[in-house]
């Protein structure tokens, strides 16, 4: 497995690994403590494993929270997703540059987003399973979605939107966003 530090978002790292492919299909370690730890991240960090299955078309996000944040790991594990990252840390070298990914169950990379990224993703296959490993006990309070269509930030979404939940429907911009943080 290796993992090599994503340009566009300081902090971010796509961890790859080495399937072992033969007739019967194939064998890959998806998370190995040791390379993680070798990018200077705490692999005991990751408290909670969540997985979402999603159609064709289907979008999720742009999600983040405030408060402390929340860094991830997201793989998908069958299907293929497009993922997009957008740094939302005012302090970062990297402030509101966008990351774009095509991660898929026939790779299985994983994406490891710092606390304070926004992240998104649109199922591109019938089915999109995307696992989801977090470094904090979900809270609901702390929830903050951001519109997928906002100009600003001009994503490439590849497909038209099948589905997305009501509250990533009704998502303010990323400039009223800003402006709430700041209050």
């Amino acid at each position: 497995m290796k993992a090599t530090e994503v340009p566009e978002i300081t902090g971010a790292y796509l961890f790859e690994p080495t399937p072992y492919a033969d007739e019967r299909g194939f064998f890959c370690r998806t998370f190995d403590a040791d390379v993680v730890r070798s990018v200077g991240l705490d692999p005991d960090a990751f408290l909670q494993d969540s997985l979402s299955r999603s159609v064709r078309g289907v979008l999720r996000g742009l999600h983040l929270r405030s408060g402390a944040g929340e860094a991830k790991l997201v793989r998908c594990s069958y299907g293929r997703i497009f993922d997009v990252v957008v740094d939302l840390r005012p302090d970062s070298p990297t402030y509101r540059n966008r990351a774009f990914f095509d991660l898929s169950g026939e790779t299985q990379a994983t994406l490891y987003i710092p606390a304070g990224c926004a992240h998104g993703f649109q199922a591109l296959t019938e089915t999109a399973d995307t696992s989801y490993r977090i470094d904090r006990p979900h809270d609901p309070a702390e929830d903050v979605t951001i519109a997928f269509d906002d100009p600003e930030l001009a994503i490439p979404w590849p497909l038209p939107v099948t589905s997305m939940s009501q509250r990533d429907r009704e998502a303010p911009s990323l400039a009223e966003v800003l402006k709430q943080k700041e209050s």
